[in-house]
């Protein structure tokens, strides 16, 4: 199993806003920060902020800034909210044309590992994630 790349920069975005809590951030500077395409992360920022975890301030001097605290933002609710999907395989989808489906042990397998999966990141929160300053070439004053 793979995360997409929107989940695995949504999760930086959140990161980065926690380290920078005290003040808005852009997403030109995420965008330098990380190194990822501006127009990436705009559709990024958009979902977290439909989702609640981010606030944006529009404006001249506007940005964005985390909604909640990082100890309420499981990382397995903003996996759920920003994967399109956890078909692992043929069976899980709606469309399954699988002959075996009917008698088949995958599928309960890999349904078990990726409750298990879940689980674990729903036991973390950004809190748990957060970095000092200096991991993003941040100098402190």
């Amino acid at each position: 199993m793979r995360l997409t790349k929107f989940s695995d920069y949504a999760l930086r975005v959140l990161m980065y806003a926690a380290v920078r809590k005290e003040r808005l951030i852009t997403i030109d500077e995420v965008s330098k920060v990380y190194g990822i395409s501006r127009a990436h992360l705009m559709k990024v920022v958009n979902q977290l902020s439909r989702a609640g975890y981010l606030t944006a301030v529009r404006g001249r001097s506007g940005g964005i800034t985390l909604a909640k605290r990082p100890n309420a933002v499981r990382l397995g609710d903003v996996v759920r909210a920003t994967e399109p999907d956890f078909a692992l395989v043929e069976c899980f989808e709606m469309r399954n044309e699988c002959v075996v489906t009917a008698r088949c042990r995958l599928r309960g397998v890999l349904d078990e590992a990726l409750s298990a999966f879940i689980r674990t990141l729903d036991r973390y929160t950004l809190a748990d994630l957060i970095l000092n300053p200096r991991d993003f070439g941040i100098k402190q004053r």
